[in-house]
């Protein structure tokens, strides 16, 4: 108990500048591998604080890493910073407003994953210097987890090799340990070739891209039914082929994110929807080719680690919101319906609860709800180090991940206090793995006897570099 109240103390001493970093990387939301303002930030805090930095990580220019203390055990600490496209939205309002500018926003709370992640690895540097503990705690700043993978290709490059455990945290409307249940997922574009012609002179001599899309979309459509309920394939235009309806559009392009299980799994369902590809190509006499764009592998969990962190959860207890922070969150369920605060609830497996509008609870451990259909790129990391991640309580009950809604909460004093709160609990599982190596070694042993019979294999190719320009697109 001693080391926890320590622990927790040195997170308070520390909170203000990380409140004030979630603010300023919320102020300035970039895309995927395009976060440079936001990374400069992150790297004047970990100067601020001390650290010893590493950047450019993996080939990536907007990856660095601080790290503090001498030997011992690698502790890992990972934090992001991305933001999402059309997510605009003036903070502390509960009404959508977006803001002037290009649209963008921090609509999952990454502002918030970056500054928290930080201020725990801060509060373990400052406990292993004042307890005189050979150990070394390392903040990993990791960009482009929506949608760019930097993890895995970080993975491939070996920036974890020589990690014991790695913590992380994610925005959620709840305070508990994650269950570690994502889908592995790739995104391929599927550039299609035709012919342009004069659309109402010459149409018999076009060949259209655009066609071929448009059929290889209702194929994929067709198959949904016919592929595993847990599996999710979702698709977006590139390059419709121009704005000219009187031009038999002679190049488009596609772009689908596909989701399963596992990765055995995932490899089928490409295998299947390139099929579909090239099938459009011959019905269209076009011709289709196909780029990787990134992959990430589904989460594997870590029992003995779920179990310290539902240990630190218990003994903190929930988050300390106020009158006035409920009151902010109940504004923003009136712009929700019933559903959405139903379904926040089931997705924990804790029972409903009417007029809850935040976390006033700790989700136990044993707690099931719904399988978890979205992706990380911390799966990857899973799958070489003992990982384990908590939810933070930081938006009101019902809100949706990527909205107008969370963007809107991401500067608001329930969002700090759930940040500080998680912040501690991850500082707390560092500092019980610091103190006993015996957690460190059922945690690896864990890890090895999940990965015993489909050992990690990377989901990118070989010679994929990391999609630096993805923003871009």
């Amino acid at each position: 108990m001693q080391n926890t109240e320590e622990i927790w103390r040195l997170v308070d001493e520390n909170q203000q500048a990380f409140i004030e970093l979630s603010d300023r990387v919320w102020e300035m939301p970039e895309l995927a591998y395009a976060e440079f303002r936001s990374v400069a930030e992150h790297k004047k805090a970990l100067e601020a604080h001390g650290f010893r930095i590493t950047e450019k990580l993996a080939g990536i220019p907007t990856a660095i890493m601080g790290e503090a203390g001498e030997d011992g055990p690698v502790i890992a600490i990972l934090g992001e910073y991305d933001a999402l496209p059309g997510l605009s939205q003036e903070a502390g309002v509960a009404e959508h407003r977006p803001l002037p500018g290009d649209g963008s926003g921090h609509g999952c709370g990454h502002n918030l994953l970056g500054a928290g992640a930080m201020l725990a690895a801060t509060a373990v540097k400052d406990y292993l210097a004042k307890n005189g503990i050979k150990g070394r705690v390392r903040y990993y700043g990791c960009p482009a987890e929506e949608g760019g993978a930097a993890k895995a290709f970080m993975v491939r490059e070996g920036c974890f090799k020589d990690v014991d455990i790695a913590i992380s945290w994610h925005p959620a409307p709840f305070a508990a340990v994650n269950e570690a249940k994502s889908l592995a997922n790739t995104r391929i574009d599927f550039t299609f070739t035709g012919r342009s012609s004069h659309a109402a002179a010459a149409p018999h001599l076009g060949r259209s891209a655009l066609d071929a899309i448009e059929l290889m979309n209702v194929g994929v459509n067709y198959m949904r039914e016919h592929m595993p309920s847990e599996a999710r394939i979702h698709y977006a235009y590139l390059d419709a082929g121009g704005i000219a309806p009187n031009v038999v559009q002679g190049k488009a392009t596609v772009r689908y994110l596909i989701r399963a299980s596992d990765l055995p799994m995932l490899q089928g369902l490409v295998a299947r929807v390139r099929k579909i590809g090239d099938g459009a190509a011959l019905m269209t006499e076009t011709t289709v080719s196909t780029k990787v764009v990134s992959a990430v592998s589904n989460l594997l969990g870590n029992l003995p680690l779920e179990r310290a962190m539902q240990a630190n959860l218990e003994r903190l207890g929930p988050p300390p919101f106020d009158d006035e922070d409920r009151a902010f969150a109940a504004e923003i369920q009136k712009t929700l319906t019933d559903e959405d605060i139903a379904s926040a609830f089931k997705r924990m497996g804790v029972p409903v609860r009417k007029g809850v509008p935040l976390a006033d609870e700790i989700i136990p451990l044993e707690a099931k709800g719904a399988a978890m259909v979205g992706s990380t790129d911390v799966g990857d990391v899973s799958w070489v180090v003992p990982t384990v991640q908590a939810r933070g309580a930081t938006y009101a009950i019902g809100t949706p991940g990527h909205s107008w809604q969370l963007t809107a909460q991401g500067q608001s004093p329930l969002a700090h206090k759930g940040m500080v709160h998680v912040a501690k609990v991850m500082a707390g599982v560092a500092v019980d793995a610091l103190r006993d190596p015996a957690l460190i070694e059922q945690a690896k042993a864990d890890l090895a006897a999940r990965t015993a019979e489909t050992p990690y294999a990377c989901p990118l190719p070989a010679d994929l570099s990391p999609p630096i320009k993805m923003a871009q697109v």
